[in-house]
Parts: C-alpha cells; structure tokens; sequence
C-alpha cells in the first residue's frame, strides 16, 4: 500500500463511477496544474498525483473478520494503487467475536468492520446491554459475500463419507462424528446448531439438546485445530464450517487436503456485511463545521479534498465491484451466486437460506453456554436391596442402571469432575453413604477406570434399606467443602424407592438443615431422579426446591438416560424449569 494523490472531484462521485479509473474507461488531460477525468461526458477535477503535492494521504482503516481479510487486502491494494485517490487503506485481521466485543465496551479505532456474520452485530449489542452501554452507533450495509455452511472432511476419508449422504440428521441421530469448533468464537459454529435446531423433532426437545451435550464433548481451540483433528482416528469425522474456510485451508497445501461436503437436506450461509463505523469520522464533517460542496471540504488555500466518508464509499464500492478477488479467496457473490474453481470445494453453490435469525441463534448460545458449562458432579446411588428387584424388560433395576451409567460417562467431557457415593442403610459403619472415588476430572484415565470399575461393582454392594435423607444432606456439605467457583457444583442422587432409615433425620429436618446452610455464592443444586413405582416424588421435589435443584421421574429404568439430557439442558431455568 502506498501513497497516492488523486483530484478532488467537483461532485461527489457515483458509487458506480468511482473506480472507473481502475477500469481505465478515461480520458486524461491537463488544464493549468490540475488534473482531469473525462467522466459521463464531462470533466471532473481530481486531486494532484502524489507527485504534484499530495504529502499527506488519508488513512482508511477496516477491521475485518480474518476468514475475509487477506481477500479485503488485496483489494485495497489495488485500490490504492489504481484508484487514483490520496488514501492509504489499511486492513486489520481481527476475530469477529473480538471486534464485537471492543466496539460493545467502548469502540474500535477503524472506519469499517467486516464480520462473518450478520449476527455479530446482535452479538455486539447484546454485549453492551450486558455491560451497561448504549448500544454502538454502526451503519450496516448490504453483504459484500457470502459463503454456505458445510462439512468438511479429509481428503482421505471423503470416500467412505460419501458412502451414506452427510446431513444434519445424521449428526442429530450420532450417526456421523462431527467435531464443533466453539460457537461463540465461530458463526460457521452457530449457524450449524441453527441448523441441527431447524432439523431436530419439535415433539422431543431432547434431541436437539443431546445433540449439543454430544458435541460439546470435545471443543476444538480453534477452526484450524480442528481441522488438524480430522483423518486422525479410527472413525472418520467431519468439522463444522464454511466453503471458504475449507478453499483457504487448502490454498496452504496441508498435508492432508479437505473437501467440503454439502448437506443433503439443505444448509445455511453467512453473510459479511459491510458496516461502517460512526465514531470512526467517516460518516461526513466534524460537527459544526459546513461542508465546502457535496461532499469536499476546503483546504486553507481554497483547494478541494476528498473527506473520508467519500473515500470510504469508494472503497465499498470497490470491494462490490471485486468478485474475482473474493471468487479466488473461496467467496461466492452476496446472493450465494458465482462460480469457484479451486480445490476441494464445488464449482456452483448449494442452495442455502440465509442464516438470518439472529435471536433464535442468540437463544442457542445461552442454551449452549449452560449446556457446555464444565461441572463438578457427585453422583449418589442407591444399592438398596430393591434395586435387586426385576424391571419390565426382565433385568434388574441395578443391571438397566449400570448400562445407563457408562452411556452417560459416554457423553461427559474430559473436564467434567465425578465423584461417586453409594447409599443404602448402615453402609459405611453407622453411615448411610460409602465414598468409592473422590471427584475427579474424567481427563484423568485412571480416575475415569475407577468409576467405570465402581459402576461394574454395584450388583456386588446391593443391600439395606434406603437411608436417603442423611445421605442427601452429607452429599451437599462435602461437595460445598470443595466448591470450585469456575464450574457448576451439584449432587446427582439416583434411587427407586423412598426414606426407610428410621434412626436418621426427618424430610422436615432435612429442609431446615438444607435451608440454613444456603449458601446463594456457593449454590449445590441436588438433581434428584427416581426411577420405579416406588419412589417418593413428592419428598424429591421438595428437597430438589431446597437447594433449586431439580427432581426427575423415569417411570422405566431404561429412561434414565434421557432424564440425564433434561438435568443438563435445565440448567440455565432452575428453580423454574417449565
């Protein structure tokens, strides 16, 4: 980018004409020192060349979402190069999620933002609201591109892949290992969670919400790492992203190369709008000052300059007009029209809706912050001697359990924390509770064999009655004990049946207890889920509400699975899940 001087125009220069001179449709000639363009069948004065006295050059500055920014560079290079005009554009490579988060708190020291995505600018506003500030001034434009929310996949594996078409509903059903680069960094993230919502069951809510337990499992650090994941293990997967990202991921000549595979029941697209910052000055004059005519300001010698908010339209105007530059980088045209030629991506565009709905796609935000929330969890199991008792399929209760208990770990993290207790009567000395494995993170392998060991050994400790009500209270003072402030402390309490420990504290003294030990900074929500015809629902309602818990029923063992999903997903309502 260099220094450039151009004449300053006697009329402010239609978006459709201003880069006429880098399409060199001009007639050039002198008239005393200035120098002339033959536009439309007049002469329009531009400014000197740089070397008739342009010394100082306006400074244009765009942040850009950095998918799109080398292919904005390269534009404004030309542009300051051809265009003729005294300005030197500068593009600042910046994540989207950054740049919304600067201009919420306060502003951002640029002309123009470029993000991936519409939604940012919600994001943004959202943002200052939480903060307490007027939401930023911004002029959002038109998209200047546009690219289709797709799967990528190593080169590698695209053949077994495309053995069986790759869909959304493959990903909801767990059919198709699918790795989730984190949503509120990528808007390619969050369009693909708008689009597994719009495909989910509407009659069973937990699809979509086990669907994002599942792919929260594992939260890449960025786009590129997980990119770097695929053709890695034994199972081949895909990563959630955009056409463009796979084109410049494979315009650096990996090793492994990816191709991006269409959704066969249809996807979404990003837009880049093209946003044009209020604070930056750009938008026209400084108060109080009179513009000199249409649009030029006067220098102290009478001479004619071009202001910034002109230069900036011209600029936009160029990137419009730039189809080959943003062809080349992986984009397609604003309408998702335009044809590609570069590897690993297809020569026409799928048909994609836009991902216009900025407030369904905010809902799933908060609903995957709340999801993906690292916990720190003591599961409590009852091995009472009912739990010996057959359920309907003909197994016993504690053998449906143990089967639901290791699916379950399935779907936890490696940095969720368990622990485990078992309960019955009299278990450990005169208390009802045994501790088997401290709380530990699941990354931890030994730990994780530990409880998988502890879960394979409950048909062995079955005995007793149920001591429910000491055990509850002594699971939410040990966890308390421990609290960890950046994670979400809770007791997971499983049984089939009711109280039955005569010796212990009543339901009335356990909910006094609970209550005096609240503490609102140091909350252990107790899930309570029952399972059988015998439990007590009413009691774990009532302790689930002492500490805003919640209290789960699975009339069939096997639901308890399910009931885990809804635990989970509830997260953000409690007390007042609906």
């Amino acid at each position: 980018m260099g220094r450039h001087t151009v004449a300053a125009s006697a009329k402010k220069p239609r978006r459709n004409l201003v880069m006429s001179v880098i399409g060199a449709v001009a007639v050039v000639g002198v008239v005393g020192s200035g120098v002339f363009l033959w536009v439309g069948g007049h002469f329009d004065p531009l400014l000197a060349t740089a070397d008739a006295g342009c010394t100082e050059p306006e400074q244009l500055v765009v942040v850009a979402d950095r998918s799109i920014a080398p292919a904005l560079a390269d534009i404004a290079d030309t542009f300051d190069r051809k265009s003729g005009e005294c300005v030197t554009t500068e593009v600042t490579a910046q994540d989207s999620a950054d740049t919304a988060a600067v201009l919420a708190s306060g502003g951002v020291d640029a002309d123009a933002w470029v993000p991936e995505s519409s939604v940012w600018l919600d994001r943004m506003n959202a943002t200052a609201a939480s903060l307490g500030q007027t939401a930023p001034e911004v002029d959002a434009r038109a998209s200047i591109a546009s690219t289709p929310v797709v799967f990528a996949a190593a080169a590698t594996d695209a053949t077994e892949l495309a053995s069986e078409p790759v869909s959304w509903s493959r990903v909801l059903g767990g059919a198709l290992p699918t790795i989730l680069p984190d949503p509120e960094a990528s808007a390619a993230s969050l369009a693909g969670l708008l689009a597994l919502r719009g495909h989910s069951s509407a009659e069973d809510p937990r699809q979509f919400a086990g669907a994002m337990i599942a792919l929260g499992k594992s939260i890449p650090a960025s786009t590129s790492a997980a990119f770097s994941a695929l053709g890695a293990g034994d199972t081949p997967s895909v990563v959630i992203t955009t056409e463009a990202q796979v084109a410049a991921y494979n315009s650096e000549d990996p090793p492994e190369p990816l191709v991006a595979a269409y959704p066969a029941d249809g996807t979404l697209a990003l837009d880049y709008p093209f946003v044009r910052l209020a604070a930056s000055g750009a938008e026209g004059d400084a108060e109080g000052e009179e513009p000199a005519a249409d649009g030029e300001e006067a220098t102290d010698d009478g001479a004619k300059t071009t202001t910034k908010a002109e230069l900036l339209e011209a600029f936009e105007a160029a990137v419009r007009d730039a189809a080959k530059p943003l062809a080349k980088a992986g984009f397609r045209a604003a309408d998702g029209t335009g044809l590609l030629d570069l590897p690993g991506v297809g020569t026409e565009g799928p048909a994609a809706e836009p991902a216009a709905d900025a407030a369904t796609q905010l809902e799933i935000l908060r609903a995957w912050g709340v999801l993906t929330l690292r916990s720190r969890m003591l599961a409590v199991i009852d091995v009472s001697g009912s739990m010996e008792e057959p359920a309907e399929n003909g197994l016993r209760r504690i053998d449906i359990f143990q089967q639901a208990a290791l699916g379950a770990m399935q779907k936890f993290s490696g940095e969720v924390e368990l622990g485990v207790w078992v309960f019955s009567t009299a278990r450990n000395g005169e208390l009802d509770y045994e501790d088997l494995s401290p709380i530990a993170p699941l990354a931890d392998a030994a730990h994780t064999q530990q409880i998988a060991g502890v879960i394979q050994s409950l048909p062995a400790r079955l005995g007793g009655a149920t001591g429910l009500y000491d055990t509850a209270l002594a699971a939410v003072k040990r966890v308390r004990e421990t609290y960890d402030p950046e994670k979400v402390n809770s007791v997971l309490l499983i049984t089939d049946g009711k109280n039955e420990d005569e010796n212990g504290i009543s339901l009335d003294a356990l909910l006094a207890e609970l209550k005096k030990i609240d503490d609102p900074t140091k909350p252990v929500p107790v899930i309570m889920i029952g399972f059988g015809p015998d439990t007590d629902l009413a009691a774990m309602q009532q302790i689930a509400q002492a500490t805003k818990g919640a209290a789960y029923s699975a009339s069939k063992p096997e639901d308890l699975s399910t009931v885990l999903v809804d635990a989970l997903s509830q997260r953000s309502c409690r007390p007042n899940c609906g």
